[in-house]
């Protein structure tokens, strides 16, 4: 598969993008998979989260309702 200019994984001309969203859409091909960020941010949340406990978590959601009212 051609790489658009900045390395996406995306077609970077027109007609090439046109028969990518046709297979995309016919199912040919899985247009949904992540990102390693987002795989790799996702296990560390999960490892974080079975860390701290009930009380820590607590703080931390008080904090962050805090910051958003304020």
């Amino acid at each position: 598969m051609a790489k658009g200019p900045r390395g996406e994984k995306r077609p970077a001309d027109l007609i090439g993008m046109s028969v990518m969203v046709a297979k995309i859409a016919t199912g040919e091909i899985e247009d949904n998979q992540k990102s390693g960020r987002v795989r790799s941010g996702k296990a560390g949340a999960k490892a974080r989260a079975e860390k701290l406990t009930s009380e820590e978590r607590s703080e931390i959601a008080r904090k962050a309702a805090n910051a958003r009212w304020e």
